[in-house]
């Protein structure tokens, strides 16, 4: 395979390396098969989603021994089809199967993440609310299942706490009140980076209005409330729903009127797609 793409290319070697370091060495494959046996294997969808990881899933293979070949047929973003085959591998029997399971992981992880997120996205259908992710990710890995959200559709949040200052109840409490966290950020960065705040109530709502916040997290309200806040801000500021979204409440939601709803669950829960490789001697 080729050069790697981002952002695979800047954070998949370390990842890949700890992952190889923790499965081997492989005293199954080096008992049954000789250095010299080759073979070849294809990758299936068992159930329909969104692809995500191919470059991943390739390259758990390459990284353990050059002389692995892998033919990737989909690319992330696209769709599989149960029983459709994606990519095909041949090189070392000893390599192939050693690598198999990490490789596996990649793909069926991000793909689990690109596919929960199309569901989402799916069922925004129609309306002018976009999907956004949360920092709930796995230590590590969060470029790649942003990368992932992406591929599903998504809008990606924030990738760090180095890009976006987010005011959320736990700061609003240590600095005492919403007004003055806001006016410790003007003042520490003006308007060069972009604030979010956190709000559990209409009246927080009223105030972070008062206070020109531009971008307003509506932290578990019930739709009354969202629809209240949403004919509040009469457009004055980015309205996002979050907490306790779901794929059955995600439309009512978005019917409110809202901007953005987040989902952490996109990253932290996000079920595997069901992927086989499977051996062609």
């Amino acid at each position: 395979m080729g050069p790697l793409p981002e952002p695979y290319a800047s954070h998949l070697p370390p990842l890949l390396a700890a992952a190889l370091a923790e499965d081997l060495p492989d005293l199954t494959g080096t008992a049954v098969f000789a250095p010299g046996d080759h073979t070849s294997a294809v990758l299936v969808g068992k159930k329909p989603g969104v692809l995500c990881g191919m470059p991943a899933f390739a390259a758990g293979f390459s990284f353990l021994d050059s002389a692995c070949v892998v033919d990737v047929l989909r690319s992330d973003g696209e769709a599989v089809a149960a029983g459709e085959v994606v990519a095909k591998v041949a090189g070392p029997t000893r390599a192939i199967l050693a690598a198999e399971r990490t490789a596996l992981n990649f793909a069926t992880r991000l793909s689990g993440i690109a596919t929960l997120t199309r569901r989402f996205v799916d069922a925004l259908a129609g309306t002018r609310c976009r999907v956004l992710d949360t920092r709930k990710t796995t230590p590590g890995w969060r470029a790649l299942e942003k990368h992932a959200v992406r591929c599903g559709g998504g809008t990606n949040h924030r990738m760090g706490l180095f890009d976006t200052a987010m005011l959320k109840d736990t700061h609003l409490a240590a600095a005492g009140s919403l007004r003055a966290a806001v006016a410790k950020v003007r003042e520490r960065w003006g308007e060069s980076v972009p604030l979010v705040v956190e709000c559990a109530s209409l009246a927080m709502v009223e105030e972070a209005l008062a206070c020109g916040v531009t971008h307003i997290m509506l932290d578990n309200m019930d739709l009354a409330a969202i629809r209240g806040a949403v004919s509040r801000v009469a457009g004055r500021a980015r309205l996002e729903a979050s907490g306790g979204v779901t794929l059955e409440n995600a439309r009512a939601l978005a019917e409110t009127g809202v901007d953005f709803i987040s989902v952490g669950a996109l990253t932290h829960s996000a079920p595997a797609l069901d992927l086989s490789m499977q051996v062609r001697p």
